[in-house]
């Protein structure tokens, strides 16, 4: 957003034009403090000529001041706007945003936690919230004309994407849509598919950052650019920084550097950014092969206070690392705050914080989180009390907190830029296996650095550690591609809404219509390519391997010989494997035959020759291991051979007379055995060849000799060119194998989300959530329309549950402690056997029961499972329910395995709510089942749950 500048008359006379004829955008600009940006005038211009846009742009590039016209034209037509975001704290921040703008009376807010004034003429919700609506076709959809769309992108998502598909679909067609997205490297397909299914829409893609982004690296106490200038042929071209590489180099060579010191390198582009003043020398490290350690926490946050780079945000891919780059800081005694920021700091904590019951802030470590918050440093991460996060945003938004150690979440969240960004390691754990970070993600954590309107510049920091690659660092800053992927796919819940809102027919269609079936239908198009011109090579070998007249009688002809050819060489083969397979048994009973004094030959290897058996070496124990004789040769070596010695059985050559005690370990006794063994006089028997005893079992076996007697007589036998059309032919059926295995991923593509939706049904008609009419009139059966109602993850599950009464006579808290394991989901396995409350015991064994029902179904119509009920939050929101402490709730968890911090245990508890009050909404509060979730909820909503909820 450029600040205002004097206008060229020219500029002056086309700015009047443009006013004149968008008069809405005009007046919506004139309220704005900055000059809109070509890529907002644009967006904006095409809201107001009636058309949907689609915006990309990056992060901080100003893409919700297309959202914000879009409110403006709604309040300025007279009608309504809605202002979807994907999570909570952004509904509740852009809500705030909203009502500063234009008064309480004209916005309200719709989220799982809070709704207020949901009947105004713009109302901020969470996209689920609009779903719903649609789905219910609520009366406040009545003269809705703009929905926008705040971080459209989230469609990716492969829990929750499928919700911004299913609202691009069921929207009204007169609704205009206005879709913000970060950049993305298939904006046009994607605006190609907006089309498709809404009509006009203009794309927008701006990838120039408002504010520049440095790229650096921090070796040791040095901090190098990342990115050198060079010149070539008159034009200006990036490549790694040679003084960076130099300084790496450096330390991979050998102990140059101790305690992170560099020993030398030019000043940087901005001096005190690479050295000088702030720069700490810390003591020798012992972090790896050349004594090279890091720099603290502490070190780089005082490094960047020094060179004038805060406010900064350091992303630490563990929750307790961001907790404990805190305590460092504080231990330290580092202060970022000056004594006047204090009161401001202690005023919004108590702010923000005035509903914690007192009870619970030791165990919160609420003082230890005000001090650090003092003293300018802060964590932000997912585990923390939801409480604490706003109090953290508040602050670092107001400067008032210069740096924050936050987990990559953030980065998906609420507005909070830096100036600075730092990255300690380029690899995160995700899940499941420790991965490396993708340009996409680098791009966006590094985002977040640069204020706009306030910095000159951004700067992305990443601190090497032996390793890391300054090429491929500078490979991630620089990649652009990051291609929108959809991850729609229709659920139960869908499906039943699907057909009961507009039949099974045009629910195909709408299906059909997704993104991802879109997606989908263009990458066959290439398939159905490479299957075009696999068909032309195919007619071309089929002709080459049909000889000198090429048509398929004579192809058809040799295929035949062909296949003889085949079946004959199987056939050998499987002879082959059958006579060694005898070989074997046959060897291993000889040796098991063998005794001491026994002279064999050892047919080849390192020990060929004669042998005199000195233990027979069986196995008499259950497990029965093969015989490994122990042996003297007669070259004095002693040691025990195997049954791989001895490809064939071996036979005894004669005996020899032993002394009763045969040390083999001492050489003496070795080269008397030996001596004795060749005074034997025995040699070992020339080798009959087994090659000649296969060939006479294959001679034997009447089925070869019958397909070597018919290939013999085939007439493509004697042909001149056999072996060159057998090349052809060989070839031929490669790609024969190739074109079907393409022709069964285009089968499985093309219409690939119907068939699930057709195998759904299947499942739900058998339970009873569809009728039995055919497809065109199949309905929705009353079970079916309690499912339409249940949302999440295990929706039919909890259909099930309650159908089958399973539910009846739990109190609040057991049925609180069921429905938990429904939606919790452990982080990890702890390794810790979770308690289940005794009262609700049978309950939750007989919905882990109707589960596997559920999945055998599943399996059977090849759908994807209902994940299993996880018992790890049931013990303690049984506990919280009954009234217990948050202290004894926590270390309770503890004491069974189960690691639980404050802010996981406020976020599952309101997980469990949301799906009480679901349960509660579709079996009715007349029901004891809906009484006992009702009276759940409500005990659940207290203290520290409670607390900003809204």
């Amino acid at each position: 957003m450029a600040t205002r500048a004097t206008r060229s008359p020219a500029e002056a006379y086309e700015q009047a034009r443009t006013r004149s004829a968008h008069p809405q955008l005009s007046r919506f600009a004139a309220g704005l403090s900055f000059e809109l940006d070509d890529f907002q005038r644009r967006s904006c211009l095409a809201l107001e000529q009636g058309h949907g846009v689609l915006v990309c742009a990056p992060t901080g590039a100003g893409k919700t001041v297309v959202g914000e016209f879009a409110v403006h034209l709604a309040l300025a037509r007279g009608q309504k706007c809605f202002y979807t975001t994907p999570i909570k704290a952004l509904s509740n921040q852009k809500y705030a945003d909203l009502v500063e703008r234009h008064g309480e009376d004209a916005v309200g807010l719709l989220t799982g936690d809070a709704a207020i004034n949901g009947h105004a003429p713009v109302v901020v919700m969470t996209t689920e919230v609009l779903r719903n609506m649609l789905y219910a076709e609520a009366p406040a959809l009545e003269g809705l004309a703009y929905v926008v769309m705040d971080e459209v992108h989230y469609l990716a998502d492969r829990f929750r994407g499928a919700v911004w598909e299913e609202v691009i679909l069921h929207l009204p067609e007169h609704v205009q849509l206005a879709s913000l997205s970060a950049t993305v490297s298939n904006a046009e397909e994607f605006g190609d598919w907006l089309v498709t299914v809404r009509g006009d829409t203009t794309v927008v893609v701006d990838e120039t950052r408002p504010v520049p982004l440095w790229q650096h690296m921090v070796v040791g106490h040095r901090m190098f650019d990342l990115f050198a200038e060079e010149r070539r042929g008159g034009t200006a071209a990036l490549k790694v920084d040679p003084t960076l590489v130099r300084a790496v180099a450096e330390i991979d060579r050998g102990p140059s550097v101790r305690g992170g010191r560099a020993r030398s390198g030019p000043p940087g582009r901005n001096g005190d950014r690479r050295g000088g003043p702030g720069r700490r020398q810390g003591p020798p490290g012992r972090g790896g092969p050349s004594g090279f350690r890091p720099p603290s926490r502490v070190d780089v946050i005082e490094r960047l206070d020094a060179a004038g780079l805060l406010p900064a945000i350091t992303f630490i891919f563990s929750r307790a690392g961001c907790d404990a780059a805190v305590t460092q800081c504080v231990r330290s005694g580092l202060r970022l705050t000056a004594p006047e920021d204090v009161a401001v700091i202690r005023e919004v904590v108590e702010r923000r914080t005035a509903g914690l019951p007192d009870a619970d802030l030791e165990v919160l470590g609420y003082w230890e989180w005000r001090e650090g918050l003092e003293r300018g440093v802060a964590a932000h991460h997912a585990g923390m009390l939801p409480a604490f996060k706003e109090t953290v945003e508040e602050l670092f938004v107001r400067g008032l907190v210069r740096a924050v150690f936050a987990t990559e979440t953030l980065a998906l969240g609420i507005n909070m830029p830096a100036r600075t960004v730092v990255l300690e390691k380029l690899v995160k754990y995700n899940g499941e296996a420790h991965v490396e970070l993708t340009p996409g993600e680098y791009t966006q954590l590094t985002g977040r650095a640069g204020r706009r309107g306030i910095d000159v510049e951004g700067h992305a920091v990443v601190v090497w550690t032996p390793g890391v690659d300054p090429e491929q660092v500078a490979g991630l800053a620089s990649t652009r591609t990051y291609p929108l992927r959809s991850s729609f796919r229709p659920g139960y819940n869908m499906a039943v809404n699907l057909v009961d809102r507009l039949g099974v027919e045009d629910a195909r269609e709408l299906l059909e219509q997704s993104f991802a079936q879109f997606q989908a239908d263009r990458s066959v198009v290439g398939l159905a390519k490479r299957l075009e011109k696999n068909r032309e090579a195919l007619a071309g070998y089929a002709e080459a391997a049909g000889g000198r007249t090429g048509d398929d009688a004579d192809f058809r002809s040799f295929a035949e010989y062909m296949d003889l050819r085949r079946r004959v060489s199987e056939r050998e083969k499987m002879l082959a494997r059958q006579g060694r397979s005898a070989q074997k048994a046959e060897a291993a009973e000889s040796l098991e035959s063998l005794k001491p004094g026994d002279v064999i030959a050892v047919p080849g290897g390192k020990r060929a020759g004669l042998a005199v058996v000195l233990d027979p070496g069986i196995d008499r124990s259950p497990r029965g291991m093969e015989p490994r004789p122990l042996v003297c040769t007669e070259d004095r070596w002693a040691g025990r051979l195997s049954l791989a010695d001895f490809p064939e059985p071996v036979g005894v050559l004669g005996t020899m007379k032993l002394p009763r005690k045969v040390d083999h370990r001492i050489p003496r006794v070795r080269r008397d055995v030996a001596n004795a063994l060749r005074e034997t006089g025995l040699e070992p028997p020339t080798r009959t060849g087994s090659a000649r005893r296969r060939r006479g079992a294959e001679n034997e076996d009447v089925e070869l000799a019958t397909l070597r007697r018919a290939l013999r007589a085939h007439p493509c036998h004697e042909a001149p060119d056999r072996d060159e059309r057998a090349r052809w032919y060989e070839r031929h059926q490669r790609l024969e194998h190739e074109t079907d295995q393409l022709q069964h991923r285009v089968r499985s593509t093309t219409h690939s989300l119907a068939r699930n939706f057709d195998r759904i049904r299947g499942l739900l008609h058998e339970r009873g959530y569809l009728d039995d009419a055919p497809d065109a009139e199949q309905g929705v059966t009353e079970d079916g329309r309690r499912l339409s109602r249940l949302w999440g993850e295990s929706d039919l599950l909890v259909a099930e549950c309650l159908r089958q009464g399973i539910w009846r006579g739990l109190g609040p808290a057991d049925i609180a402690a069921v429905a938990s394991s429904l939606v919790y989901d452990s982080r990890r396995d702890d390794g810790g056997v979770p308690r289940v409350p005794e009262d609700a015991t049978a309950a939750i064994e007989a919905t882990v029961a109707l589960w596997s029902g559920l999945v055998a179904d599943e399996r059977r119509h090849h759908l994807d499972r209902t994940r299993e009920p996880d018992l790890g939050f049931a013990w303690p929101v049984h506990r919280w329910v009954r009234g217990d402490t948050l202290a004894s709730v926590l270390a309770g968890a503890h004491a069974h395995g189960i690691e639980l911090s404050a802010g996981d245990f406020v976020r599952w508890c309101r997980q469990v709510v949301d799906l009480l009050d679901q349960i509660r909404s579709v079996a009715g509060t007349e029901d004891t089942v809906g009484r006992a979730a009702a009276d759940a909820v409500r005990a659940i909503r207290r203290g520290v749950v409670a607390v900003g909820e809204g």
